[in-house]
C-alpha cells in the first residue's frame, strides 16, 4: 500500500532545516490534518491503532516537556536569588538533595510532608508525647521500667470451690475453737461476693453436730462482724439457710428449732438487724422456715431473755467449770436411781460432751453406793456401769481411774462411813463378775486389817 504523502512534510525552511527536525516534537504533526473519512475510509485497523498510539505519545513528550520547562525556571530563578548556588552542577540543576518530585507529578511538595525517607524521624515542628510502654511489645524490657512490684492474685472462689475449701476450715475450728485462726484463713482466700456463704456454711454444719459445735458457730458469726462479714451478709447467709430448710430437715429433724435459736442469738450478740423477723411477716410459705422464725420471735420476747441467750446451746463440755460438771453428773445419778431409765441416763451424759471426764461420774456412782443402804443401789450402779461399759461410753481408762480415785481415798471416807471397806468389796466383786472391771483391778481393792488373835510372845495361843 502506499502512503500519501504531505508536500509541506519535505519542504525545508530557509535555514536549510527541515520542520519537523527543527520543531523536534511535529513528526507525525500532518497526521492531526487527515480527515476522518480518509483515516476511516483508507486505513486497515493496525494502522489505526498504530495512529492513535502515536498521538497518545505524543500527548505524553508534550506535557513532559512542558513541566520540565517550569521546573527548570524555577530552579534558575532560586540559584540567582542564592549566590552560593552552583549553576555549574554535574546534573546541571541546582538542589539535587531536595525532595520534590522530577516525575512530574503530584504539586511538587515533599513526600509525606517531608517526614518520610532514612534518617528522617518525622516532620520539622512535630512533637512526640511520652508513650507507655506495653508489655506485649516483643522489644519491653521489665527492669528497665523503674521499681517493680510483684504481687499474688487469687481469683474469686466460686461456689463450689468455696464450699471445699470453708469446710475443712470450719470443721477445724469445731476442734479448736479459735476465731483469730479461722479470721486469718479466710483473709487468704478471695471469696468476692460470695463471702455471706461462709456463715450459711457454718451453721449449715452445726446444725449435724454437738450443742458445742452450735456454740462455736454463734460465738463465730459474732466475731466475723465488722472483720469482713456487714449486718447485711449475715442476713442473707441466714435468708439462704431458711430456704435450705425442706433439705436440711431430711438429715436434722430438729433443724427448725436449731435455726431459730441461731437467729435469736444473732440478733442478741448484734449480727443480725434487729428488723430482720419484720421482714418475714406474713411473707413466709414454708412452714419450716414459719416455725424456725417463731421460735426466735419467742426467745427474744420472754422477759430478760436476750441475756439468757448466750447459754442458749448451754456450755460446751471442754469450757465447762468442773464442778459444774460435778453438780450436773450427781443429778445425772440421782435421777437414774429415781427413775432407772438408762436410756435417759445416756442422752444426759452425751450431752455434758466430756468423754475425757467420765471418771468423774464412775467416781460419784461409787461414793454414792457406799454412802447408800441396801442392794437396791448397788444393783442398779452395778446395772448402769454395765450399760455404759457396753455402748463404750466408758472406756477401760476412764473406769480405772475412777475406781482407783475410790481407792486412794478409801481412808477418809472411812471416817463417814465407817463399813466402807466391805461395801466396797462386795460392789467390786459384783462389777467384777458383770465383767464391769478387770481381775487387776479387782486385786487392787484395799481391805480393811483385821484384828490379831495371836500375839508373837504367847507362844501361839489364843487370846480371850
Amino acid at each position: 500500500m502506499t502512503a500519501e504523502v504531505n508536500p509541506r512534510s519535505d519542504a525545508t525552511r530557509p535555514d536549510g532545516v527541515f520542520g519537523e527536525q527543527a520543531d523536534g516534537d511535529s513528526s507525525y504533526g500532518d497526521e492531526e490534518e487527515l480527515s476522518d473519512a480518509e483515516v476511516n475510509g483508507a486505513w486497515t485497523p493496525q494502522e489505526k491503532a498504530l495512529h492513535e498510539a502515536r498521538l497518545k505519545a505524543k500527548a505524553k513528550r508534550r506535557l513532559r516537556r512542558t513541566s520540565s520547562r517550569e521546573s527548570g525556571r524555577d530552579s534558575v530563578s532560586e540559584a540567582s536569588a542564592d549566590p552560593a548556588a552552583d549553576l555549574t552542577s554535574p546534573k546541571g540543576k541546582p538542589h539535587t538533595n531536595d525532595r520534590k518530585s522530577r516525575m512530574g507529578k503530584g504539586r511538587g511538595l515533599p513526600k509525606k510532608g517531608g517526614a518520610g525517607g532514612k534518617g528522617v524521624w518525622g516532620a520539622a515542628g512535630m512533637v512526640y508525647e511520652m508513650e507507655e510502654p506495653d508489655a506485649k511489645d516483643p522489644n519491653y524490657d521489665e527492669s528497665s521500667q523503674g521499681n517493680t512490684v510483684y504481687a499474688t492474685v487469687m481469683p474469686e472462689l466460686e461456689e463450689q470451690e468455696l464450699e471445699k475449701t470453708v469446710s475443712p476450715v470450719v470443721k477445724e475450728y469445731f476442734e479448736h475453737g479459735d476465731t483469730k485462726e479461722v479470721q486469718m484463713l479466710l483473709k487468704e482466700l478471695n471469696l468476692g461476693k460470695n463471702k455471706f456463704k461462709v456463715s450459711s456454711l457454718a451453721v449449715s454444719l452445726s446444725l449435724e453436730g454437738k450443742a458445742s459445735h452450735r456454740e462455736l458457730t454463734s460465738r463465730l458469726l459474732s466475731d466475723l462482724m465488722g472483720k469482713g462479714m456487714s449486718e447485711q451478709d449475715m442476713a442473707r447467709a441466714f435468708d439462704k439457710v431458711l430456704m435450705e430448710l425442706p433439705d436440711l430437715i431430711l438429715d436434722t429433724p430438729e433443724a427448725p428449732q436449731m435455726l431459730g435459736q441461731f437467729v435469736a442469738r444473732a440478733i442478741a450478740d448484734h449480727a443480725l438487724p434487729l428488723n430482720f423477723l419484720d421482714r418475714y411477716k406474713g411473707m413466709v410459705a414454708c412452714d419450716h422456715a414459719r416455725a424456725a422464725l417463731d421460735r426466735a420471735a419467742v426467745l427474744l420476747s420472754m422477759k430478760r431473755e436476750i441475756v439468757r441467750l448466750d447459754n442458749v446451746w448451754g456450755v460446751g463440755g471442754g469450757q465447762r467449770p468442773v464442778k459444774h460438771l460435778i453438780k450436773e453428773m450427781n443429778l445425772l445419778l440421782k435421777e437414774y436411781l429415781v427413775s432407772g431409765e438408762v436410756s435417759e441416763a445416756e442422752r444426759c451424759l452425751r450431752d455434758l460432751e466430756v468423754p475425757h471426764f467420765h471418771h468423774e461420774l464412775v467416781y460419784e456412782a461409787v461414793i454414792m453406793v457406799l454412802e447408800s443402804k441396801g442392794e437396791t443401789a448397788i444393783q442398779m450402779m452395778v446395772k448402769l456401769l454395765k450399760a455404759f461399759w457396753g455402748m463404750g461410753l466408758i472406756t477401760l481408762d476412764q473406769m480405772n481411774r475412777g475406781f482407783q480415785r475410790v481407792y486412794s481415798e478409801l481412808p477418809e471416807i472411812n471416817l463417814d462411813v465407817p463399813h466402807a471397806h466391805a461395801i466396797l468389796e462386795s460392789f467390786v466383786e459384783l462389777c467384777h463378775q458383770e465383767s464391769v472391771i478387770t481381775k487387776q483391778l479387782r486385786d487392787t481393792c484395799p481391805s480393811r486389817g483385821r484384828k490379831r488373835f495371836v500375839s508373837e510372845g504367847d507362844g501361839g495361843l489364843i487370846k480371850n
